[in-house]
């Protein structure tokens, strides 16, 4: 049970007080800077470990434009990979991604087949996906697929690739990915992976998943609470805070083999870890000087300086893109909201105005975009602001209990945490909030989501 203990943000609250009482997105954020947990031991454990949250996917919503596109059953899918259906893991990645429509593919057709184009220009198609799953002597499995273009009447490609029994999902991702790329021009994000945080009675499980949230795996498992993931921009290490010592320490552990090392356990709170671009520092929260500021260190923890010097509250820092800036949350204006300084130290820039408690900023890959929690009177809502100026801020969600937004690395789709239905949910939204997909764990709650950098 976390125990809230009164600091500067005792005033901030008082002047809130519709603020839920059930859950309250912010204080699970900021809740490095004001808690402390019982102690007992955390057991990290190899990556190997299966996670046991399985998840269903519920789509939402009609996009302004969506690309019709047929997805046959794979030949023999069903015989030889019984447990998995590729064709249906495909289709839904597109589904979820809010820029293609399934047509319905009746039968089974695979790669080696002659489709007739104008049966499927009938069935309004404007692309066509078909192929086969065949086991192998040595286990293993051969997919191969070919994508057409029904409206031109022509050939876009395919691939033909073996997989061990373990890899079946993946492959069926990178389909996906493949198609993505070939019909929009811009690369999928279907084979990435998502890093989250799910609490089961009083155990709380950090793991790494596909990016639809299946073929999870276990990175940590600990009584205590685990929050803020952050991938390196690799890929190859997550860090995040733990309250394993009675205190915010943060970790980094490395996605492939397990092993933990401690990052920063200085005196006070240490919370919100963020890799820069390059992946070679961290941007972090530290209250071991005067308050809850804004530190840089080198990825191996040495080299700790203070980015700036303020009498307010300063945390969860985000790097910009290209490095050069970073976005944070401070209360040196009376209430939280999201600020702008350059990644050296600097003058400092407030950058969101429309209402008075804005957190949890995160930027879009290209640069553009700020995604962000506001809340409005007594909900928590994720919007997005254009960073170029003169926009209004966006609400794309209608929920009231948003957290922790993070965009897929091709900037098309936001993932975030709210509430539905009593459970805690992890949800995909494109970036118009007009396609929605609700990933609903049946095992546990979910938050802390962030998704992770291209390259798997």
């Amino acid at each position: 049970m976390m125990v809230i203990v009164p600091d500067s943000f005792a005033a901030l609250e008082a002047t809130t007080p519709t603020m839920p009482q059930t859950r309250r997105p912010d204080l699970r954020r900021w809740s490095a800077l004001r808690a402390l947990f019982g102690l007992m031991a955390a057991t990290a454990l190899a990556f190997s470990a299966p996670a046991r949250a399985q998840f269903r996917v519920e789509i939402s919503g009609v996009g302004a434009t969506q690309l019709p596109i047929a997805i046959a059953k794979f030949r023999d899918e069903e015989r030889s990979a019984p447990s998995l259906s590729l064709s249906g893991i495909v289709r839904a990645d597109l589904e979820r991604s809010g820029v293609f429509k399934s047509i319905d593919a009746p039968g089974t057709l695979d790669e080696n087949s002659q489709p007739v184009m104008t049966e499927w220009r009938g069935r309004a198609a404007d692309a066509l996906v078909a192929g086969s799953v065949t086991r192998l002597a040595d286990g293993r499995f051969d997919v191969r697929f070919k994508l057409w273009d029904v409206v031109k009447g022509n050939v876009l490609g395919g691939q033909s690739t073996a997989v061990d029994a373990a890899d079946l999902r993946l492959a069926a991702h990178r389909i996906a990915d493949f198609i993505y790329e070939k019909l929009t021009g811009d690369k999928g994000v279907f084979s990435t992976r998502i890093a989250y945080v799910t609490k089961g009675g009083s155990r709380y499980t950090l793991r790494v998943a596909d990016a639809d949230g299946e073929g999870g795996q276990v990175a940590l498992n600990s009584p205590e609470p685990i929050i803020s993931p952050a991938w390196s921009p690799d890929g190859k290490q997550l860090a995040y805070v733990s309250f394993e010592k009675q205190k915010a320490v943060v970790y980094t552990q490395d996605t492939s083999t397990g092993a933990r090392r401690e990052l920063a356990n200085f005196r006070g709170s240490n919370s919100a870890p963020a890799w820069s671009p390059d992946g070679q520092t961290l941007a972090l929260t530290l209250s071991r000087e005067h308050g809850s500021q804004l530190y840089l260190m080198d990825r191996s923890g040495a080299n700790v300086r203070r980015l700036m010097t303020s009498n307010a509250i300063d945390t969860e820092p985000a790097f910009a893109p290209d490095g050069r800036s970073i976005y944070f949350v401070s209360d040196r204006g009376g209430g939280p909201q999201i600020y702008r300084t350059p990644a050296g130290g600097g003058s400092v820039e407030r950058v969101t105005f429309g209402g008075n408690y804005n957190i949890s900023p995160a930027i879009s890959p290209d640069g553009r975009t700020l995604a962000y929690i506001s809340r409005q009177g007594s909900a928590f809502r994720l919007y997005t602001l254009d960073l170029s100026g003169g926009a209004q801020p966006v609400a794309l969600s209608d929920t009231s209990d948003d957290e922790s937004p993070s965009f897929a690395p091709n900037g098309r789709l936001i993932i975030y945490a709210s509430r539905a239905q009593g459970r805690d949910v992890l949800m995909t939204t494109t970036l118009d909030g007009k396609i929605k997909a609700r990933l609903v764990s049946t095992t546990a709650d979910v938050r802390e989501p962030v998704w992770g950098p291209f390259g798997r």
